[in-house]
């Protein structure tokens, strides 16, 4: 009946949830253009400018588009992903003047949106991206922490030899 207020029921509040979505991801990463040029930024980036306190509250704002995804029945390989795009733009972020850069490069926010959609209109495909995602990211970890560990073993190594040989560790 029109004029009455019904409740939104199935697509009509997923498409809610959708649309709040695009709003939420559009002001936090490209709300604004500088004039003249097809440059945008949103809020996250702005926020991020505070040391420290800014990555953090930009993260719990993307924090919402997770939670509503997972509310659209996204599955948990599609939140890790999300959740993986917000640490990385929050750790990267967290670095003076550059992070401040790349978060308004790597847009968390839109990339979230996108697999929200994705997992709307084409679940499957969404969730075998994700999942091939988490892999290629579990295996850039491992390689990062051995490459870590490598180096400090040669550095130890090193600085082992530089003190049995009395020269010191510099």
């Amino acid at each position: 009946m029109p004029g009455t207020n019904v409740a939104p029921v199935g697509a009509e509040l997923q498409d809610l949830r959708v649309a709040r979505l695009r709003t939420l991801s559009r002001l936090l990463d490209n709300q604004f253009r500088i004039p003249g040029t097809n440059f945008r930024f949103g809020l996250d980036a702005i926020v991020g400018l505070v040391p420290g306190l800014g990555d953090v509250a930009g993260a719990v704002a993307s924090s919402a588009i997770i939670f509503e995804a997972a509310r659209l029945g996204a599955p948990k390989t599609v939140l890790a992903r999300m959740m993986a795009n917000v640490g990385i733009e929050m750790l990267i972020g967290a670095i003076p003047a550059v992070g401040d850069l790349f978060d308004v490069v790597f847009k968390a926010n839109i990339r979230n949106m996108r697999l929200a959609e994705g997992h709307v209109s084409t679940p499957d495909v969404t969730h075998r991206s994700s999942r091939s995602f988490l892999l290629w990211l579990g295996v850039g970890l491992a390689a990062l922490v051995l490459l870590a560990g490598v180096l400090a073993v040669v550095i130890g190594i090193a600085v082992y030899r530089a003190i049995a040989s009395g020269r010191g560790p510099l």
